[in-house]
Parts: structure tokens; C-alpha cells; sequence
């Protein structure tokens, strides 16, 4: 049973990636202890003005969408259809771009193909994209090891970029399928993800960590601290993947208390709390997203009207054949860019300011 039509799970899931990237954003890179200081009541946007902005996260979300829209039946044009849209967004200079992401888009300016263009790195850069292909494929698993597996090597060959990528994706396809007041098995979900056939001793002494830890209780922060993230979440894919889940599984019906678990975290907040709300948005639907978080996402030319758009032509309600993704002039995308990169620095120089963190951190 899911939450509705396919539309409703897509819609959710796309504006839950913007809402937590957003709300995520201008505490990415600050400690746990600050953000509290930072944060003494209900967490809102802040990135300007009490708005929010995108940021890679949610970017690499809408490009896999746009092109799982064009090629849902044919993985190779879907491969070479994604690899064009990351050609173009690199060229349009977007700020915070991964290291293996940014050489692998490089890569394919050169000449190199999109089969051939990742990187030897286990980032969390393609768990971003993994979990609209897990919604749009929920009923197909092998669609979705085939799609996941191909977004994942345009810019990571490591096997655990793969390995939590399609966790990422099992869980929004699971998500989407059982509604806000359904209970699901959790158990089940587990054994989905156990993997085995990867032989990954590290994957599968996290996926033991997160049963143990569902076992006892243990609240997001304890997890997150007992896999030694103290200081915040990594951008590896092995703290990044663990966390996303097990804040999901904990709060998975609650989007505002996941997010602001996520985001207290500190570290990589605006990738985490964005693969979350990707997740959970897929089962809550845009109506279980708290609507003072949604509607202060002010952005272009990626913002909450679009994702509507590619919603509905995602599932051929759109009276229009191809959804026209870049409905605007490359020279307005760099100009927002750089936008955004002077709201990121002065962010940057905010943070010379107290509230200062106290030395040392007790979960």
C-alpha cells in the first residue's frame, strides 16, 4: 500500500531532498555544540532572510529526475542523457561541488564517456541521486540496481559508493510504498539491505550497528556518536548512509523531528538532512512536509513550482511530450550561482562570530 499515486511519492520525495537541503545549508561544516547554541528553538531556514536555497544536493536529485523522465525504459540514454546534464552543471560553476564529482564531470568535458567517468572515491555524492530512482522504480528492484548502478559509476567506481547508494534507494522505494499512519517492517527492511552478495564485511558490521542500535533504543545522536561522528557526519558514504537510515527508521513518520535530528548532528547537514527528507518525503507525500518549511524555499530556477512540473511529467501527467528542464539562459544559472556563492561566504565570515562551541563534546 502506498501514500497515493506515484506522482504524490515522486512530488514528496523531490520536495522533501529541497527542504532538508535547504534547512541543512548554512550549518554544513559546524559542530554539534555550536548548532545547539545556534539553534535554541524550533529549527527554520536561515540561509537569507528566514529563506532557504538548494544546493548540489537537491540539484543532482533533479537532474537523474529529468532524465529518468526522458529514458525510463533504456538505461544506456538515460546514462548519457545524465552525463549531459552533469557536463552543463559543472560548467555553470555551482558552489561546495565533491572533489570525485567535480573530476569526474571534468572527465566527461574531455571526452571520456559517461560509462567511463567516475572516480575511485566512496563520497557521498550519488546517494543524492538514488533516492528519486528508488521511488520512480518502487516496484521493480532489478530497475533499480540497474539505474542506481549507473548514476552511482558516472561519478564513483568505489563498491560501497554503490552499496549505500542502493540502500538509499531501497529505503525511498520502501518509503513510498507504506503511508504515514501504515507501520512497516522494519526487520523486513533490513534484511533487504543486508547485501551479502557484496561481500563487504564493513557494509555488513553497519548494517548489524543499525539493527543493534534500533534494538536498544538508542536515540539519532547516541548512533551517530557510537560510530565515532561526534563532530558531525562525514561525507563518507559509510557515516553518511548508516545515519540517513537509522534517523529515518527512528523518526521516518515525523519529517520535522528527522530533520532537526539530522541537522543537530553537524557535519555534512545539508547532504544528510537532504537524502532524509528524500526518503521520507516519498512516503509522507508534500502534505506531510511541515508547509512553513516548504514554502520558504525561495529559489530559481530550481524551486517548488518546477518539481511539480516534473512530477506530473514524470508520471505522464504533463499534457507536454518532453518536460522542457531548462526552461531559462545558462548565463542567468551562473549568475544565480554566483549569487549563492557570496550568501555562502558571508555565511562563512558569519561563523568568526559567537556563538562559539565549548571545547569538547558530550552526546
Amino acid at each position: 500500500m502506498s501514500i497515493g499515486t506515484l506522482e504524490e511519492a515522486i512530488l514528496g520525495s523531490l520536495i522533501g531532498t529541497a527542504a532538508g537541503d535547504a534547512l541543512g545549508l548554512p550549518f554544513e561544516g559546524i559542530s554539534p555544540k555550536r548548532i545547539r547554541k545556534m539553534v535554541p528553538g524550533n529549527l527554520e531556514h536561515r540561509f537569507l532572510f528566514g529563506r532557504g536555497m538548494i544546493s548540489d544536493d537537491t540539484e543532482h536529485a533533479f537532474i537523474t529526475a529529468c532524465s529518468i523522465a526522458e529514458h525510463p525504459n533504456d538505461a544506456g540514454s538515460f546514462t548519457r542523457a545524465m552525463g549531459w546534464r552533469l557536463r552543463w552543471w559543472i560548467a555553470m560553476l555551482p558552489a561546495g561541488v565533491g572533489l570525485a564529482t567535480l573530476k569526474a564531470c571534468l572527465k566527461l568535458w574531455i571526452g571520456f564517456p559517461a560509462r567511463k567517468s567516475g572516480i575511485r572515491s566512496a563520497g557521498n555524492g550519488p546517494a543524492m541521486r538514488a533516492s528519486i530512482i528508488g521511488v520512480f522504480f518502487r516496484d521493480q528492484p532489478e530497475k533499480i540496481k540497474e539505474y542506481v548502478s549507473l548514476s552511482t559509476r558516472l561519478t564513483h567506481t568505489d563498491p560501497k559508493a554503490l552499496i549505500g547508494s542502493l540502500a538509499i534507494a531501497t529505503a525511498a522505494a520502501y518509503s513510498s510504498q507504506h503511508g504515514p499512519d501504515e507501520e512497516f517492517d522494519i526487520n523486513g527492511f533490513l534484511d533487504s539491505i543486508s547485501f551479502a552478495e557484496f561481500a563487504d564485511p564493513d557494509w555488513q558490521q553497519l548494517h548489524a550497528h543499525i539493527r543493534k542500535g534500533l534494538q536498544s533504543g538508542s536515540s539519532v545522536r547516541e548512533f551517530s556518536c557510537s560510530l565515532g561522528l561526534s563532530n558531525g557526519v562525514t561525507g563518507y558514504i559509510y557515516h553518511t548512509v548508516p545515519v540517513v537510515l537509522f534517523a529515518w527508521l527512528v523518526h521516518g513518520k515525523d519529517f520535522a523531528r528527522m530533520i532537526t535530528e539530522l541537522v543537530l548532528l553537524g557535519g555534512d547537514t545539508d547532504t544528510t538532512a537532504a537524502i532524509a527528507g528524500g526518503i521520507a518525503g516519498a512516503g509522507l507525500g508534500e502534505e506531510g512536509i511541515p508547509v512553513r518549511w516548504r514554502d520558504s524555499v525561495t529559489d530559481w530556477p530550481i524551486n517548488i513550482p518546477l518539481l511539480r512540473r516534473l512530477a506530473a511529467h514524470m508520471t505522464g501527467q504533463s499534457s507536454t511530450r518532453r518536460f522542457n528542464a531548462l526552461p531559462y539562459r545558462m548565463p542567468f544559472i551562473f549568475c544565480r550561482n554566483l549569487f549563492f556563492f557570496v550568501i555562502v561566504l558571508l555565511h562563512a565570515a558569519r561563523r568568526l562570530f559567537p556563538p562559539y562551541a565549548d571545547r569538547g563534546f558530550t552526546p
